[in-house]
């Protein structure tokens, strides 16, 4: 079954990254199915860490299995942080955002001295392809939505922080100018599109083994 391949990769992937937690760190956690596998892996190594995580659903899941949590008020720098992602391209520009936390997550990973995307092979594409996950403005969205080309209200509970979220679905011909491009509007609050810059490496799961990938 694909769904059990992706599953089983997703945790070969977050236990290779939890491999490189070491007692004493504070720990940016992301959100979604494969941070849930990275979570086992650090409770089960027992390590005296503290950890801030993206979303109240990560927060809980983390206490539940034993890790302890503190706010990220007053913390300026974490010393890594690990999440998964929807989509990585060879030059490591990345879409996240389908768990709706892409905003805390984005603000977790430029905080972190080292961010690590994990990811089943599945998510390892030669193109981005969309959609791009964002979070927008409930003040004035219609003007918003009326000012942004293809995209569209998802339909579903507020963000953490209470935003809108939204989709893009037009053209990624380049990341670069996309990000840009919905950066500079006001309705937008934050975007999924995460840049190179801000990836320090990536872990695959191949099968039953993790692949460390460099950016081309």
């Amino acid at each position: 079954m694909v769904a059990d391949r992706a599953d089983s990769e997703k945790r070969v992937a977050a236990g290779a990254a939890a491999d490189r937690v070491e007692s004493g760190m504070v720990v940016g956690l992301g959100t979604g199915t494969t941070v849930a596998y990275l979570l086992e892996a650090l409770s089960a190594r027992g390590l005296d860490i503290a950890c801030v995580s993206s979303s109240p659903r990560t927060e809980d899941a983390a206490r539940r299995l034993g890790l302890r949590t503190q706010s990220f008020a007053g913390i300026s720098t974490l010393d890594i942080a690990i999440d998964g992602a929807d989509q990585v391209a060879p030059d490591f520009w990345v879409i996240k955002g389908g768990g709706m936390a892409h905003t805390r997550e984005k603000i977790v990973a430029a905080a972190a001295r080292r961010f690590i995307v994990i990811v089943d092979s599945s998510k390892m594409l030669e193109r981005l392809t969309g959609p791009v996950p964002l979070e927008l403005l409930d003040f004035g969205l219609a003007s918003t939505l009326a000012r942004l080309p293809d995209v569209r209200v998802r339909g579903v509970a507020p963000s953490p922080d209470g935003g809108v979220i939204a989709d893009y679905f037009g053209p990624i011909d380049d990341p670069a100018a996309l990000s840009a491009l919905l950066s500079q509007d006001p309705g937008v609050v934050e975007h999924g599109l995460f840049p190179p810059s801000m990836v320090s490496e990536v872990v695959v799961g191949r099968g039953d083994s993790a692949e460390w990938v460099e950016r081309r």
